[in-house]
C-alpha cells in the first residue's frame, strides 16, 4: 500500500508540473497591447511628434517594432513589456509635440500683442 500512495502523490505532482508548464507555454500574445501602442504611435505622428519630439518618437517606434517581433517569436512577456513601453513613449511624444505647439503659439501671441501695443502707442501720440 505504501507504493500505491507514493505513485498517487507522484502522479499528482507530475500532473501539476505539466499543467504549470502548459500554462507558461500558452501565455497569450498581447495583441491588444500592441494595437494600443500602434494607435498611440499613429496619434503622436498626427500630432507632429516626428518633427517636434523626434527622440521620444524614435523610442516609441523602436519599441513597437521590437514588441511586434517578440510577439511573432511567441515571446509574450517581452512583447507585453515592449508594447507598454512603446505606448508610454508615444504618449510622451504626443504630449511633447502638443506642448511645443502650444509654446510656439504663446510666443507668437505675445509678439502680436506687443506689436499691437506699440502700434496703439504710436497712433495715440499727437503728430508733430
Amino acid at each position: 500500500m505504501l507504493i500505491g500512495k507514493f505513485d498517487l502523490k507522484h502522479a499528482v505532482l507530475c500532473a501539476a508540473i505539466a499543467l504549470s508548464a502548459a500554462a507558461c507555454v500558452t501565455t497569450p500574445i498581447p495583441n491588444e497591447k500592441i494595437a494600443v501602442a500602434k494607435s498611440s504611435v499613429q496619434r503622436a505622428e498626427q500630432a507632429g511628434a516626428p518633427e517636434l519630439a523626434p527622440v521620444q518618437m524614435a523610442a516609441a517606434r523602436d519599441k513597437l517594432a521590437r514588441a511586434e517581433k517578440a510577439a511573432s517569436d511567441h515571446e509574450a512577456g517581452p512583447a507585453t513589456e515592449l508594447a507598454e513601453q512603446a505606448n508610454a513613449d508615444a504618449q510622451l511624444a504626443e504630449a511633447t509635440a502638443q506642448e511645443q505647439r502650444s509654446h510656439k503659439a504663446a510666443v507668437e501671441f505675445d509678439a502680436n500683442l506687443q506689436a499691437l501695443r506699440q502700434e496703439s502707442l504710436r497712433s495715440s501720440q499727437p503728430n508733430q
